[in-house]
């Protein structure tokens, strides 16, 4: 693939992810985001829906994660890299998802500030932001 269309590509799937930022309100179901940009550390628990709230913030989890694996390939273009990426991101899913349905379900105030990362792991592309480097760092080590 020429370099410009792979430049071309990095910044639209970036665009993707900013524009799934950007409409977060609009697109999914998520009580919680307004009550994190406030005082939520004295603050009780929004009432919240639970299944929609948890089938929403798996439909961002999948769209991120298919987003950032695409961007994974297209800047690494190495298939093995790909399949490590995917593994990392079901098993992140599988961990920090329990996690997150125990601090929805057993919402505590001295525990909101942990409920806050691991919901910020869920519905943004933390995960890729650690990779990239690290992959990057991988390839030019071992090159």
């Amino acid at each position: 693939m020429p370099k410009f269309i792979t430049y071309l590509s990095v910044i639209v799937l970036v665009i993707i992810l900013v524009l799934i930022r950007l409409f977060e309100n609009t697109l999914f179901y998520d009580p919680y985001l307004t009550f994190f940009q406030n005082d939520y550390l004295y603050l009780d628990s929004p009432r919240r829906e639970l299944l929609k709230l948890v089938g929403y913030t798996t439909l961002r989890y999948v769209l991120n994660t298919l987003v950032s694996l695409t961007l994974i390939q297209v800047v690494f273009k190495d298939l093995s890299i790909l399949k490590f990426s995917t593994i990392l991101y079901a098993i992140a899913f599988l961990i920090l998802l329990p996690l997150y349905l125990y601090f929805v379900i057993n919402p505590r105030q001295e525990d909101y500030y942990l409920f806050f990362n691991v919901r910020r792991f869920l519905i943004q592309p933390l995960v890729l932001i650690l990779l990239l480097p690290a992959f990057y760092y991988q390839k030019r080590k071992f090159k």
